[in-house]
């Protein structure tokens, strides 16, 4: 008992040893993520701006559409990630979600003279454009420590932030009751504050193979299903129940703060088990192998033993170029060009401008606009279409609440499935983002056609299949242009999605339903409503969605385009360049006890028998 006792000074190292490790700051980047979705739940305090600021529809929706925008332009973010530590991004990020949400709070509850219209827009895309920072600076910088497990990652992060609007509004009522003004304060302050504690936590680490990363990380999934499930039980509770007190609201806040928490426990366990190897070690050092050495030559008698990835070729000397072609390549600025935009082999790092400019990317870009804007353009509608279907509020708030736990649940089963089924059978992720285009046709055509009751069926699709395109997309990019520059292109990726917000929602969607709420009008004579313009019917929304269905069929024909363009690149091993790093350090700490002394007794007994064999015995 004595031998494995921790005194004070262990328990301090060991404390420093979890606060700094690896795993602590994948705990930080999830808590980072979970206090990130504050633009999920606009819908909450829409009403509020709208009624405070006495703005109409219109104004209100050019107010979502900056949001949105905001939201998804993180490009900014990422080219500032690619020449500062992450730290610095987080930073930036915390103060312009305080600023940007305090500003319209103060809007709102008439601390400050009422702002002019582009004023506020500019608060709210500020306040928005925080979350691409806090993307960029945590789960950019996770993935990059993580690189094997890529997609395992971005599923279960992604997944923390499409729960985040759920938690808010548990943690808004525990602190406020129906307070839903002071909600804007707690989504102003409350991400901010969780950024800068763990400011210098997130940092990009030395690539290294940790023998059972795969296996926490599915810990956690578990933990992440488990407060998926009780925040959808208590959305259920919450609609049954009439009155819901602000007493039970803490109640039901605690609980999700001590799920929220829990994989600290995780975090704790996995750095115990690592302080106790290193002890192991520097009580029992693996025994010295002693190798022969030729004397004639002055090398080491078994060269078999020094590693493959030690000797390095010396490349061919390069000829000199001729006076001609020097002054034909100073001259040619044509060559330089097509210099900088030839692609390098697929994985390898991409710089910015050759990924834009790659056929690849233009049709990922094509893809996004087609399958995230048509998926966007049905939840940022589902009251309108609930409402045309004749549903009533409160099975409206219902299909938000389902599209918001569907949208979990796509994140990680595209996250951790694609990562298990291009591990085990090298089934490529473009492959199945076409899938998930297909599904979303079902959702699109349920809307479409209005079938009694299939509102319900179809918020589960929709909010699936839009979750899962992100770690998709997300994970592509990364795959097909490296690493060294994914700060700004996953960024760059997100911007298809306001794009494709635009088209489908606006111009399509939104165009149509007011044709046919304004024919409507005309029709029953109703001059009364004058401007408000509501429409009722399934032909509401049904010329839409069929287009919309279209447009996704089309992106689901592009993304095969990309599928047939890498399938040899998904045949192979991608992950070969990471699987060969060393482990060492804090890794080299996981690697199992009987394996070390096996491999100790191999190695000892090869010298052994090399030297002998050298030395003519």
């Amino acid at each position: 008992m004595a031998k494995n006792a921790i005194n004070g000074s262990d328990m301090v190292r060991l404390a420093a040893q979890i606060i700094q490790g690896r795993w602590f700051m994948v705990f930080a980047t999830i808590l980072i993520m979970s206090a990130s979705g504050a633009t999920y739940i606009f819908g909450v305090y829409s009403k509020d701006i709208k009624e405070s600021l006495g703005y109409n529809q219109q104004t209100l929706n050019t107010l979502s559409f900056f949001k949105d925008l905001g939201t998804n332009v993180g490009v900014i973010s990422g080219l500032i990630n690619e020449i500062t530590p992450p730290w610095v991004v987080l930073a930036m990020g915390s103060v312009m979600n305080l600023s940007g949400y305090l500003m319209i709070w103060l809007a709102v509850t008439g601390r400050i003279a009422r702002p002019h219209v582009w004023t506020m827009c500019l608060y709210i895309a500020i306040g928005a454009n925080s979350q691409s920072f806090a993307n960029t600076g945590a789960l950019v910088t996770l993935v990059k420590n993580f690189p094997e497990s890529r997609g395992v990652v971005l599923g279960l992060l992604k997944g923390y932030v499409g729960l985040s609007g759920a938690m808010f509004t548990q943690f808004y009522h525990a602190f406020y009751g129906n307070d839903s003004k002071s909600l804007i304060l707690l989504i102003g302050w409350l991400p901010a504050a969780v950024s800068m504690l763990f400011l210098y936590t997130i940092r990009i680490m030395k690539v290294v193979r940790l023998q059972n990363e795969l296996k926490v990380f599915y810990n956690i999934l578990y933990i992440a299903i488990a407060l998926a499930g009780f925040l959808m039980a208590m959305i259920i509770v919450e609609k049954s129940v009439a009155n819901f007190s602000q007493s039970e609201y803490c109640g039901s806040a605690a609980v999700v703060v001590l799920l929220l928490f829990l994989p600290i426990a995780i975090v704790v366990r996995e750095e115990v088990e690592l302080w106790k190897l290193r002890k192991k070690k520097i009580s029992n050092p693996p025994p010295v192998i002693t190798v022969s050495v030729d004397d004639e030559q002055g090398k080491p008698a078994d060269q078999d033993l020094v590693p493959a990835s030690t000797t390095v070729a010396a490349a061919p000397p390069r000829p000199f170029d001729t006076v001609e072609e020097t002054t034909e390549r100073k001259r040619s600025g044509v060559y330089r060009i097509i210099d900088i935009l030839r692609p390098p082999n697929r994985g390898d790092d991409y710089t910015i401008l050759q990924a834009l400019v790659s056929i690849d990317m233009l049709i990922l870009f094509v893809t996004t606009i087609c399958g995230v804007g048509g998926t966007l353009t049905a939840v940022d509608n589902m009251g309108q279409i609930g409402q045309s279907l004749g549903y009533p509020q409160r099975s409206i708030s219902t299909f938000v609440s389902l599209i918001s736990i569907w949208n979990f649940a796509g994140r990680v089963t595209s996250g951790f499935g694609s990562e298990i089924f291009l591990t085990k059978y090298r089934f490529p992720r473009p492959l199945m983002l076409t899938f998930v285009l297909l599904l979303s046709c079902v959702g699109h055509l349920l809307i479409a056609f209005g079938v009694p009751g299939s509102l319900y069926i179809a918020s589960v699709i929709i909010g699936f299949c839009f979750g899962a395109q992100w770690p998709l997309l997300f994970a592509i990019i990364s795959e097909l242009f490296g690493l060294k520059y994914y700060s700004t292109l996953y960024n760059f990726g997100a911007v298809a999605s306001p794009v494709g917000s635009y088209l489908l929602s606006v111009r399509v969607a939104g165009h149509l339903y007011d044709k046919e709420a304004l024919k409507q009008n005309r029709t029953l004579g109703n001059a009364s409503r004058g401007n408000d313009l509501t429409c009722i019917g399934v032909q509401c929304f049904k010329l839409s969605f069929l287009i919309i269905t279209a447009a996704t069929v089309f992106g689901a024909l592009v993304s095969l385009i990309l599928v047939f363009r890498t399938r040899k690149f998904y045949k192979g091993d991608i992950y070969a360049r990471f699987r060969d790093a060393p482990v060492e350090g804090e890794a080299a700490m996981y690697v199992a006890r009987t394996a070390e002394k096996e491999e100790g007794a191999e190695l000892s007994s090869k010298a052994t028998l090399t030297s002998i064999e050298r030395n003519g015995h």
